[in-house]
């Protein structure tokens, strides 16, 4: 099958296997003075609807790897299958339109617009997909339900606390129904209570949804609550234990 930007999500998503599939990923940064192999030859399996938490010192490469698996960032070698398609094979618009149809992202830093509304902010995947405004304002105030914020959806990011912008963000990661949800060290902004809360809330859409989630966290609480911990070092997987 050719790939083109009209690929659409039910082109892309096979009847069975793992829904991220990633062999010999190489990546290689060359910062001038020094090459960086942030990667070196990893490989794993993800099925649908797993909790994996990817772990390991400061610079080892988890977040490189969550970058590379979800196509924010291109690798050197290797492959990389997402709901059974080599996403590197797609042109960089049918890219964008996946990701804003089937992931969602949660970072530490949240990435809301400040000049927007919670509501504004959660509806920018679906403005993306080309979903009309009408139903777009729909669905986000349905996310922002769930999360706890639907009161809060006129209200900008500086109004919000540091949690409360966090829900928005997994608000925003939610309103397009994906099927992974990618999250980097998403509590590591957040005291312990709203940590806390944070990852219960992530817990319950995980089990609710059967959504994948891919956390990136250097936090053992937050590792021990996923069901399988992928632990890294300088650039290669060294070891994985299964919590539940």
């Amino acid at each position: 099958m050719a790939h083109t930007e009209a690929l659409t999500a039910t082109d892309l998503r096979p009847p069975e296997g793992p829904i991220i599939r990633a062999s010999g990923l190489h990546k290689t940064y060359d910062t001038g003075a020094v090459e960086v192999h942030a990667l070196r030859g990893v490989s794993l399996e993800i099925p649908k609807g797993e909790m994996v938490a990817i772990m390991g010192p400061s610079g080892c490469g988890k977040t490189t790897l969550l970058n590379c698996l979800s196509g924010l960032d291109t690798i050197d070698a290797g492959e990389v299958f997402i709901e059974g398609t080599n996403i590197a094979t797609l042109p960089d618009r049918a890219k964008t339109l996946y990701r804003a149809r089937r992931m969602g992202f949660v970072f530490q830093t949240y990435n809301l617009l400040p000049v927007l509304s919670a509501a504004e902010n959660v509806e920018l995947p679906l403005v993306v997909s080309g979903v009309n405004a009408q139903e777009a304002r729909a669905r986000a105030l349905g996310a922002l339900e769930q999360v706890g914020l639907r009161d809060w959806a006129t209200h900008w990011p500086a109004q919000m606390s540091g949690g409360q912008r966090q829900r928005v963000t997994i608000a925003r990661a939610l309103v397009n129904n994906p099927a992974i949800v990618w999250a980097d060290e998403p509590t590591g902004n957040l005291d312990s209570q709203t940590a806390d809360e944070v990852m219960s809330l992530m817990e319950r859409l995980n089990s609710e949804h059967h959504q994948t989630f891919v956390i990136v966290t250097h936090d053992d609480a937050i590792g021990a609550r996923c069901n399988r911990i992928i632990r890294m070092r300088d650039g290669v997987i060294v070891g994985e234990d299964r919590t539940r």
